[in-house]
């Protein structure tokens, strides 16, 4: 049940009734997440800020869609997963790289074990050691990959769960833009 309406540009704050518009007039529409967050300039203005910076991240597109889709998994964002999983088809993951992803694993024990860790940085934070981080890097990764790994999943799965916000029906789903981008 949907809790947030989404706003139109005419209806929103100032702030984001001017950041409603640029994303309208670049993409022709705005997402349920969006116009929802729309409420709240600050809001608004943060993820869009933060989005674009993610966009720089070191992961391929592959596996931050794995990342996302354990993520959202765990968090329980139906409208998350369905666009992750859009994303994740269109990036070339078969169907089973994306039931594995939800289940917050892989074939590959170097992505599953980024994975692993992922989940657990939002499941229990406190409990990250400095053992886990070293076999991380033991695994190869990065620490600008272990920083990246962190993202936009808790903010957009969070909001859309406090926003009400569900996927569109499946003969919907092929004429609307992914409520978020990462």
């Amino acid at each position: 049940m949907r809790r947030l309406d989404s706003l139109d540009p005419a209806d929103a704050p100032a702030k984001s009734a001017e950041l409603l518009g640029e994303i309208i007039g670049r993409h022709g529409s705005a997402g349920p997440m969006v116009t929802a967050m729309a409420h709240s300039p600050a809001l608004l203005q943060g993820y869009l800020d933060l989005s674009r910076a993610m966009k720089r991240v070191k992961l391929s597109q592959a596996l931050s869609e794995k990342v996302s889709l354990a993520l959202q998994e765990w968090i329980g964002c139906a409208l998350c997963l369905d666009a992750h999983t859009r994303a994740a088809l269109k990036a070339g993951l078969s169907e089973t790289d994306v039931s594995l992803a939800r289940q917050g694993t892989s074939t590959d024990q170097r992505e599953a074990a980024l994975m692993a860790y992922a989940v657990r940085v939002l499941a229990e934070p406190a409990s990250i050691r400095d053992e886990d981080v070293a076999e991380l890097r033991e695994h190869g990764w990065s620490d600008r990959i272990i920083a990246d790994t962190v993202g936009l999943n808790l903010l957009t799965g969070s909001f859309n769960l406090v926003a009400g916000l569900e996927p569109a029906p499946a003969e919907q789903s092929t004429k609307e833009k992914p409520a978020h981008v990462h």
